[in-house]
């Protein structure tokens, strides 16, 4: 545990005692009084899988997949049928792996999750380049997609080599693209690569502006331990150079910033997973956040259908958050999105944002971390950058350890983060 996290912890929620996650769950679970709930799907599978990668994934086989979502849809209803009547929820977002291996299906499990939820805000899933195809695109258009997200990585060689992936046909992204109109077409870009430079970064977001994205969601490389790169993370310095003009390029280029890492050409153009209040997880590896608890099912394809044909929810570990805990969490993801409106902290605790951090928010205006605007506690460049920096810190601290130990146990007994 890094001493950064366990300090920064400790002070925010007033407390030493670490967040402990055990192998108890509740088999309803309170999210009907959940206010801007959203909804995610993982489907895990890939038809490669890439060293640097560290979500729950594993080899495509058709017959599995199919056993997989037939297991899923047992999932949705089972939870979906615990409110009476039609939730009201955000969006949906389709996570993995690569879904779109399921194209098939998505339709399918679209409407099973219609049946008990109104989308309000849009459905997103995310497409390796491959799948990035005119047929494949009218089958999730039809579907009810109207967000994508492509995972391009970089289209220089030499980081394509780097991240062991294959090569990017720029010229076909950009003729399915042109021929099948989504509302968002999102690109991830890694960025703090091995000796990458600024001219490299901006030829990559301006390729990926070219074939027709108008979102950009460009990820600093983290070098998580239970993976198989051997790629080394940028240093301090450097990363915060690059990422400090990336962030200018943006903004000359006019882009709207939605988030930490996601830049826009048009404000409407969004797609975040991430940034929700509350949210259900449906599928191996998916978290479910409500007010009072943090849960995630099991990384174990096998033994998430075996739950679910036991009529059991495949949660692995739960967190059963004390106030000052969910604070926290709540800020630290809301402040993902760069701005955290403070009449939405008092709306969700019952208590005033500077009641409960006025010291911390003095600190940080202080520091230039943030200012004050519209209502809302909004990041500056500086205070951007050590977000990242201390998220770097959590992200090895505590998602590297969860995961580590997800991918091994499929229901452990507990953890203590």
């Amino acid at each position: 545990m890094s001493i950064v996290t366990f300090l920064t912890r400790a002070w925010l929620t007033r407390s030493i005692r670490p967040f402990t996650f055990t192998d108890e769950y509740d088999e309803v679970l309170p999210y009907s009084d959940c206010s801007r709930l959203g909804l995610y799907v993982h489907i895990p599978f890939c038809r490669s899988v890439c060293d640097f990668c560290p979500y729950c994934k594993e080899l495509y086989s058709e017959e599995k997949m199919n056993k997989y979502i037939d297991a899923l849809i047992k999932e949705i209803h089972f939870v979906g049928g615990q409110h009476e009547g039609k939730k009201t929820v955000t969006s949906l977002y389709f996570g993995g792996g690569t879904p779109a291996l399921a194209a098939d299906r998505i339709g399918e499990i679209i409407s099973a999750l219609s049946e008990h939820f109104d989308i309000t805000d849009g459905i997103g899933i995310e497409l390796h380049p491959t799948n990035v195809k005119p047929d494949v695109l009218k089958k999730l258009k039809d579907a009810g997609v109207d967000k994508i997200s492509i995972g391009i990585q970089s289209f220089l060689e030499k980081y394509i080599k780097t991240l062991g992936r294959t090569g990017v046909d720029a010229d076909a992204l950009k003729k399915a693209l042109s021929e099948v109109r989504f509302q968002t077409v999102s690109a991830d870009l890694i960025f703090a690569l091995p000796d990458q430079t600024f001219e490299d970064l901006k030829y990559d977001i301006d390729k990926v502006f070219d074939i027709g994205a108008n979102h950009v969601a460009a990820y600093p490389f983290i070098d998580f331990t239970f993976t198989k790169s051997n790629v080394k993370a940028m240093s301090k310095k450097k990363k915060r150079a690059l990422m400090d003009q990336m962030t200018r390029y943006f903004e000359e280029k006019g882009c709207y910033r939605s988030s930490i890492w996601t830049f826009s050409t048009d404000s409407d153009a969004k797609y975040s997973s991430m940034t929700r209040d509350n949210f259900l997880g449906f599928g191996c590896s998916a978290t479910t956040l409500l007010k009072d608890q943090f849960k995630i099912n099991t990384f174990f394809v096998d033994e998430y259908c075996r739950r679910i044909e036991n009529k059991t929810l495949p949660t692995s570990l739960t967190l059963r958050f004390r106030k000052r805990q969910r604070m926290v969490y709540y800020l630290f993801w809301t402040a993902y999105g760069t701005r955290v409106p403070v009449k939405d902290f008092e709306e969700f605790f019952g208590v005033p944002l500077k009641k409960a951090y006025g010291f911390e928010i003095w600190v940080a205006k202080l520091l230039g971390f943030i200012k004050e605007e519209d209502g809302a506690l909004v990041m500056t460049l500086k205070g951007a950058f050590y977000y990242h920096y201390y998220e770097n810190f959590y992200t090895l601290a505590y998602i590297d350890k969860m995961w580590g130990l997800m991918r091994k146990e499929a229901f452990p007994k507990s953890m203590i983060l």
